[in-house]
């Protein structure tokens, strides 16, 4: 089969050229190999490759697809970007928004803030279309290259077939000079939600199917028609579609989102009259806009049973999939990347048993539940499927105008936040009386404001032993993993979030932070013997 010269790209950026391997007179064996040249492929061979480990990544084009696609970036995303240090230009191109507005007819229902607090060094979301949210991630590749970092994407390496064994995997390449053949330690299936690999395993999906269908239209329009607010209508007075979602973008572009319903004709609705007759439904007359691209997409909310099969781990969309409603599809495939990589390195390294690679699937899992639930009930709300559950809805609306005890229970998509892992294997103790909850066992860290600048980019890429107003040891090492101390005091932050997000009513605390700025366990002082504990529990010796 030829490889397809069709595929449209916004950026060209890693060009076919012949690699050694189709030389070699017996197959190269590689410790990473990475299916899948999007943003959870690239970020993860970034990952990898920043730890020194030789990973190539085939992708069966030589960049970036045309088409905005994934445009809302969470700040749990740009905090894993940052650790890459690719965060700033995402940052500086992106549109950064807080509010969000929604409306019932013509009515405003309510608005929120989704970052009312201040001390964080990024915002809750950045509006960024994909082409340049993928740009930088390969930019800094680029970069790393240059400083050593093993990493070879190879453009126009089409996976054509996969051998698993029980030590590794074989790999049959087409490319425009003809088929080779390489091995793979680890294979890593980042090749987006049609997975060819997860195909050519004869593994698939469980979960639902929506039975809607939304037209996507991003448009460019100059001057300020609209804030830079995220806006829902539920059922819009200019029908143009049930329901109506509008975001802006870099470049003076908006999305727009309609709800058409499942009986349509595809092709018919993709027609530029057709498309531009609902545009100008919403827009009226006078507004001045050129389309830019179009989609029709429908809701899946489904998953692998497991994301690790021997060898072979799946990542992002081949993973799971979810309504892009919330906006928990791209960033829950880069908490994916955060959580593998340094999993991944233990092992490769000798620094972790094996095992350790089992709680990919058990936390990631977890994590895409919450997303599947969470993207299940915005569906169930924004199309109900009875004439009953419709005016439920169109109650909760209205009561949600005048009340606001009924604002939580308007759901046009709950926005992407990061996944506590509650109660999982390699969550230690919590034996700070006391401490908040938002940094117990199994959470995220969240940002704090220190003297010099902003806590999560003190916290690196290993392992900390993070210290509030007490003393512990420069460094601990258990089983060739060592834990470097982190020494903060609540008076370095003059606005308390310090101190209201790590001490909570505690004067002291000792946390123990994973790699990818997880908390494993929390203690009132230093305990020596619990931090080795909890530092072999994290690495799946326990």
């Amino acid at each position: 089969m030829p490889l397809d010269d069709r595929y449209q790209l916004a950026f060209k950026l890693y060009t076919y050229e012949r690699s050694a391997d189709q030389d070699a007179e017996t197959p190269v064996r590689h410790p990473v190999v990475v299916v899948g040249g999007g943003p959870i492929g690239v970020a993860t061979a970034l990952d990898l490759g920043l730890q020194g480990i030789p990973v190539v990544v085939l992708d069966d084009h030589e960049g970036i697809g045309q088409g905005s696609r994934a445009i809302c970036f969470a700040k749990r995303s740009l905090e894993i970007a940052n650790r890459y240090g690719c965060a700033e230009k995402m940052l500086d191109k992106g549109v950064v928004w807080n509010l969000g507005k929604v409306f019932h007819e013509d009515r405003k229902v309510y608005e929120f803030n989704l970052l009312p607090e201040e001390g964080h060094r990024f915002p809750a979301f950045i509006n960024l279309q994909q082409p340049y949210f993928e740009k930088f991630l390969v930019e800094r590749v680029r970069q790393a290259q240059a400083e050593g970092a093993p990493i070879d994407i190879r453009g126009r390496n089409r996976v054509d077939s996969i051998e698993v064994k029980e030590d590794h995997t074989t790999l049959t390449i087409a490319t425009p000079e003809g088929p080779y053949t390489i091995q793979a330690d680890w294979l890593i299936a980042a090749d987006g939600a049609g997975s060819p690999i997860r195909g050519m395993m004869g593994l698939d999906f469980d979960g639902r199917v929506f039975q809607d269908s939304f037209l996507i239209a991003d448009i460019k329009m100059l001057g300020e028609a609209f804030p830079t607010e995220r806006w829902f209508w539920f059922e819009p007075s200019h029908k143009a579609g049930a329901s109506t979602l509008l975001h802006k973008q870099p470049d003076d572009v908006w999305r727009v989102d309609f709800q058409i319903g499942w009986d349509v004709d595809r092709k018919e609705e993709l027609k530029e009259e057709n498309v531009h007759r609902r545009l100008r439904a919403m827009l009226g007359p006078d507004v001045e806009y050129e389309l830019v691209w179009t989609s029709i997409y429908t809701f899946q909310c489904r998953r692998m049973k497991q994301f690790r099969h021997g060898r072979v781990i799946f990542a992002g969309d081949s993973a799971h999939q979810v309504s892009p409603f919330g906006a928990r599809g791209a960033n829950s495939g880069m908490q994916d990347v955060d959580n593998l990589g340094w999993k991944l390195g233990l092992v490769i390294r000798g620094e972790a048993p094996d095992r350790l690679l089992d709680t990919y699937h058990e936390e990631r899992a977890y994590g895409a539940d919450e997303n599947i639930l969470n993207s299940t009930r915005a569906t169930d709300f924004i199309t109900p499927k009875s004439k009953t559950s419709h005016i439920f809805r169109n109650a909760v609306l209205g009561l949600a105008e005048q009340f606001e005890f009924a604002r939580p229970l308007v759901n046009s998509g709950r926005l992407s936040v990061p996944c506590t892992y509650d109660g999982l294997s390699l969550t230690g103790e919590d034996a700070l009386e006391g401490g908040p909850a938002r940094t117990r066992p199994g959470s995220p860290c969240p940002d704090a404001p220190l003297g010099n600048g902003f806590l999560l980019n003190g916290l690196g890429g290993g392992f900390t032993i993070l210290t509030v107003d007490t003393e512990a040891p420069n460094e601990i090492t258990e089983g060739g993993v060592t834990a470097n101390h982190m020494a903060i005091s609540a008076a370095d932050d003059a606005t308390g979030a310090l101190a209201e997000r790590y001490l909570g009513e505690a004067t002291r605390a000792v946390y123990l932070i994973r790699p990818d700025q997880h908390v494993v366990a929390r203690w009132t002082s230093y305990d020596e013997g619990a931090l080795r504990a909890a530092l072999r529990r994290a690495c799946g010796k326990d």
